[in-house]
């Protein structure tokens, strides 16, 4: 899985300060990039403050650093982190007025499970949680729904979930989406803000509401994914630890939720897309085109993997949603042995049926492609002549690059290479311009 090299709230330590050794190090982050989900969702529901939450949380990872360094990791270091965090935020509410009740509830919270608060090592038990173990599995998911709260803009959704859920530090975020760190520092403070003023509680909400918040949800992971697999800015056409990221929240979301097809849906979804990764690339990092993948590099631990979410996904619903119609889609490439061996009508198909359940103008313009690739490129030009009249993907390169391809095949190079060098002008990643100048040199 793709991870933080660092977590996100470990703190470098001061040249001054207590000693820290690397072995200490190692087991902290160890811990933190295993269990920060459930520590910041378990610490936001009983403090029901999402700031508060990571303030001690990072405290207590502070701690660690200095007490594991001279004592060494305790037997239970999740429930050592808690209660430390815990009694840390107990401290804060005693420090101010009015707060003794909850206070009080805090307190009593602390004892629960008999977890240390660092003071003495905790008894040697199995059984020794720092929390309700039937709670564990609702506090992650507690913690996704409220970073993609509704009440929060969609980057902002994302940036939370990525720090929060992925453990991903903010530079991490700002690299991956290609915006200044402070842009990522803002989105976050404002989300978290926003959520302490509209009285968002820290709780998995009731199957009815958490329904109609879960499309919210996979938006986000969907959004983190598409980024991972072909980056709208840079030098990379993937961002491997980001997609892998997604895989993994994704993995996750499915195991807490079971009986959600879309959920397998996009599971399902991003194995198979994943899958191609290491085809889509040369060595120097230049694109590889479908037709031209060597399709033996296809991973295919992952399309099987893929495969079964698809199934499960169609056995819980009635008919596939927008997530297991683009898996779907996928599966056919997985299963073909080549370009021209792919099913192209069946393709053409599940396009139409993706575009009634969840139109979109990128939606037809694949299905074009598809029609091209399965009818000729004659009536798929007449369908994206349709796309650019109607405005809808003006400034995107991907309708004239499409337009270049279909021109290219039907004949007519004057215009297919002006369509492709505006394709290559409006296209931000660097690799994707390449390849369309490429095709559009190749006219002359």
């Amino acid at each position: 899985m793709a991870r933080a090299d660092r977590p996100a709230l470990t703190p470098m330590p001061v040249d001054d300060g207590p000693p820290v050794t690397e072995s200490a190090r190692r087991a902290v982050e160890a811990v933190w990039r295993i269990e920060s989900p459930r520590i910041i969702g378990a610490l936001a529901r009983y403090t029901g403050d999402f700031a508060l939450a990571e303030d001690v949380a990072q405290e207590a990872v502070a701690e660690a650093l200095v007490t594991w360094s001279r004592d060494g990791a305790p037997a239970n270091p999740v429930g050592w982190l808690l209660a430390t965090a815990r009694r840390r935020a107990i401290d804060g509410f005693r420090r101010r007025s009015g707060l003794d009740e909850r206070y009080a509830h805090l307190a009593g919270q602390l004892g629960e499970g008999q977890a240390s608060s660092g003071a003495l090592a905790p008894p040697e038990r199995s059984d020794d949680l720092p929390w309700d173990p039937d709670r564990v599995d609702d506090d992650v998911l507690a913690l996704m729904f409220v970073a993609c709260h509704p009440v929060l803009a969609p980057e902002a959704r994302v940036a939370l979930t990525l720090r929060t859920v992925g453990g991903l530090s903010s530079e991490e975020i700002a690299r991956a989406f290609l915006v200044p760190v402070p842009t990522v520092q803002a989105r976050i403070t404002r989300a978290k803000k926003t959520i302490a003023a509209a009285g968002v509680p820290f709780e998995l909400p009731p199957a009815e509401e958490r329904r109609e918040r879960l499309g919210g949800v996979l938006s986000v992971l969907y959004v983190i994914f598409t980024e991972g697999s072909t980056a709208t800015g840079g030098d990379r056409l993937l961002r491997q630890e980001l997609a892998y990221e997604a895989i993994r929240l994704a993995r996750m979301l499915s195991a807490l939720l079971p009986d959600e097809p879309e959920v397998h849906g996009l599971l399902s979804l991003c194995e198979l897309t994943a899958a191609r990764f290491p085809a889509r690339v040369g060595r120097d990092g230049e694109v590889v085109l479908l037709e031209d993948q060597d399709r033996r590099l296809w991973d295919r631990s992952a399309i099987r993997r893929g495969l079964a979410a698809l199934g499960l996904a169609a056995a819980r619903g009635r008919g596939l949603g927008p997530y297991g119609l683009q898996a779907a889609i996928a599966s056919c490439h997985a299963a073909a042995s080549s370009v021209a061996e792919t099913d192209w009508q069946r393709i053409v198909l599940l396009y139409e049926a993706l575009g009634r359940v969840a139109p979109s103008p990128v939606v037809e313009l694949n299905r074009a492609v598809a029609v091209a690739m399965a009818e000729g490129p004659g009536e798929a030009l007449a369908l994206v002549d349709e796309l650019a009249v109607s405005g809808r993907l003006s400034g995107s390169h991907l309708l004239p690059s499409v337009r270049g391809e279909l021109l290219t095949r039907l004949g007519r190079p004057v215009e297919a290479r002006a369509e492709l060098e505006l394709a290559a002008r409006l296209c931000g990643n660097a690799r994707e311009r390449s390849v369309l100048l490429r095709k559009a040199a190749a006219l002359d």
